[in-house]
């Protein structure tokens, strides 16, 4: 008997994308896009996921932008066994670990000209929040629960 084929209950196996970016705004546009790419490759909805990675990725090329850094986009499909769908995380690091962004301000001034991408990212995502990395880095991230 083979006792790999016997195994039940074992989660499914993590579908993971990763690509470093520069931290230009042609960077951030291009991490949404291939956002979007890679969850029709994994047949998955992309809205909503497309415009956290937005805001993501808009953050961290206007704050945590240092020439010569990249920035990292990670998505990873998580838990997709049951009757769940799974969750999606999406993972932006940047190269100023120094700036952690702020909590979002409640409410934002209604003439201010930006301000809203945290507000947005709260509102889309199921969860975020914000790790310190290694060196001078940080990672932002936003989970959404898939439809089973």
């Amino acid at each position: 008997m083979n006792p790999e084929t016997t195994r039940t209950g074992n989660p499914a196996p993590a579908r993971e994308f990763t690509v470093l970016l520069s931290p230009t705004r042609r960077g951030a546009r291009l991490a949404r896009l291939l956002t979007a790419t890679q969850l029709a490759y994994w047949g998955l909805p992309s809205e909503t996921a497309m415009q956290l990675v937005a805001e993501l990725a808009g953050n961290a090329v206007l704050h945590g932008r240092v020439l010569g850094r990249d920035f990292r986009l990670w998505l990873c499909v998580r838990g997709e066994n049951g009757e769940d769908g799974g969750t999606l995380r999406i993972e932006v690091t940047d190269a100023r670990g120094d700036r952690r962004p702020a909590p979002p301000p409640h409410p934002v001034p209604a003439d201010a000209e930006s301000g809203r991408g945290l507000l947005l990212v709260e509102a889309l995502a199921d969860r975020w929040g914000v790790e310190p990395g290694p060196a001078a880095r940080k990672t932002v991230w936003a989970e959404l629960r898939l439809p089973a």
